[in-house]
């Protein structure tokens, strides 16, 4: 039997009899399963696991037509679906290209999309008839911030605007929803552009390109670069340029983002916008004094620049009534990005202005915590590779740093050495801890440091009297005037569910400490 041609399949086609694989059952799995079922796909989603959560789904998804195949090495091989062969995967983004699955697939020529491909090939008709524009942010830190802060100033707009793709809803939930968006705000990480072919974003950002998932890149038997995972990496990120049609949004102070746009085959007229902590050349947004401005969305850029907002309308007005430093550094620079793509789209300067001042970020994102005795106590724990750690550690001096966890193939020497003047001392914890205390002790050996095993503390969520511990350690180190920054530089699943929950401990305990 001939297989059907699914490079033409998109919103109005006939999904009749395609036989898809849906491979992984979290939340984009789940999601795309179910709109594949509801448009008439004949569907197999495979899971190694599941959640009581998780099978509720796939109940659900049972009665609605689908099967659910959740068992130990279900995703080790393609399965026959609806009596035949795969016409086409579906693959979540956690799944590496070397998995047997889409190995086999390869072999057969059976086509692989990732959620986000199947999201843009399924884009209905928006409220002007044409389908909603896709302003979309990559990179390795700050992107949910950044598409956070973008969707609050769509909305200041008054644009029916969502969060959605690697934060907030998946994608291909938010294309297929029945009242249309006017636009979407999509986060996407390297792995989502991986598996993402034809996605013609009106305008796209990169944000910073770091060491990060390196154990996700490396070693594949027969992949573009295998070995140098950095590369197969930021090339990953720069596909969220390709084909964009109004704008490539670049980091001026990250020249491999300024290289991902010059690289990229992007549509005729589409121009590179740079943003910068600095005075602002022509064609970027930049700092100058206390206020962010545009020299790229205004007619007499040449000579001119448009203010968006202060600095000040960055900061919070709700923390637990501390004297509040300037805005960090990456803070400003996500709100730049965002700034930049929403003027792209045609956003007013005031809604900018009122979108930023309007804005608060999520938890675990350089939050105050406490103050007390004079040491200011932050929780960054969503800071969970080295180059975000170093983006909140050089917002504060001087600090006594919490770190460690589950390096993903990290290195920590060009962190250190970089912080090395800020540190008062050092705190570390989780699997991978002797990594980061190696790197302290090449680059900033006269730094104490304290090392908190967990013992019988350890394990998933054996995090309360860990974190006791840990600070109780920092607290020894700390005098009046430092921070305690929780800024990890690795993932937190050694000895939490998450870094959410990794964060939860350490303000419970910091709270703990301060009340006694």
């Amino acid at each position: 039997m001939t297989r059907p041609d699914v490079s033409s399949l998109d919103r109005q086609a006939s999904w009749d009899g395609v036989r898809v694989a849906v491979l992984g059952f979290g939340v984009s799995g789940f999601a795309a399963a179910d709109n594949l079922t509801h448009l008439g796909a004949s569907v197999t989603a495979l899971a190694d696991q599941a959640t009581a959560a998780q099978l509720e789904k796939a109940e659900l998804l049972e009665i609605l037509g689908a099967r659910v195949d959740i068992h130990p090495g279900a995703t080790q091989a393609l399965p026959t679906v609806a009596g035949g062969d795969v016409d086409l995967v579906v693959t979540s983004p956690g799944f590496r290209p070397d998995a047997p699955l889409l190995r086999q697939a390869q072999a057969r020529g059976v086509p692989v999309w990732g959620e986000v491909e199947l999201a843009w090939r399924l884009r209905g008709p928006g409220p002007t008839g044409d389908p909603a524009p896709w302003l979309a942010v990559t990179g390795t830190n700050g992107k949910t911030t950044t598409v956070q802060m973008l969707d609050a100033i769509l909305r200041a707009e008054g644009l029916r605007s969502v969060a959605a793709g690697n934060v907030g809803l998946p994608i291909v939930e938010a294309v297929m929803d029945p009242a249309p968006y006017d636009v979407f705000a999509v986060e996407l990480s390297s792995f989502q552009l991986h598996y993402t072919h034809s996605m013609s974003a009106q305008a796209a950002a990169v944000l910073n390109v770091a060491e990060d998932h390196l154990d996700w890149y490396g070693g594949w038997p027969d992949g573009p670069d295998p070995v140098n995972p950095m590369a197969v990496y930021a090339a990953d990120k720069g596909r969220v340029y390709s084909q964009a049609q109004r704008a490539c949004v670049y980091n001026v102070a990250d020249p491999v983002t300024e290289q991902l746009v010059r690289d990229a085959e992007v549509v005729e007229g589409a121009r590179a916008v740079g943003f910068t902590l600095g005075m602002p050349s022509v064609g970027m947004l930049g700092v100058v004094e206390d206020l962010l401005v545009d020299r790229a969305f205004i007619e007499e850029r040449a000579t001119s620049a448009a203010e968006l907002c202060s600095l000040a309308d960055l900061l919070p007005d709700d923390g637990p009534g501390l004297d509040v430093a300037p805005p960090a550094p990456h803070v400003v620079a996500n709100a730049l990005a965002a700034a930049a793509l929403a003027r792209a789209h045609g956003v007013s300067q005031a809604a900018v202005g009122q979108g930023l001042r309007g804005f608060r970020m999520d938890g675990h994102r350089m939050a105050v915590v406490a103050a007390h005795g004079g040491v200011t106590w932050i929780d960054d724990s969503k800071a969970t590779n080295p180059h975000a750690a170093q983006s909140s550690l050089q917002a504060y001096e001087p600090v006594v740093w919490v770190a460690g966890g589950l390096a993903k193939g990290a290195t920590f020497d060009e962190l250190v050495r970089s912080v090395a003047s800020r540190l008062r001392g050092a705190v570390l914890l989780g699997r991978d801890r002797d990594l980061v205390a190696a790197a302290l002790s090449r680059h900033a050996p006269d730094v104490p440091v304290i090392v908190v095993d967990a013992d019988d503390t350890g394990g998933v969520d054996g995090g309360p009297a860990l974190m006791r511990r840990v600070v109780a350690a920092a607290a020894d180190l700390a005098v009046p005037g430092d921070t305690v920054l929780l800024a990890p530089a690795c993932a937190s699943q050694d000895q939490f569910t998450d870094y959410k929950a990794r964060g939860d401990a350490f303000a419970a305990a910091v709270r703990e400490h301060t009340q006694t």
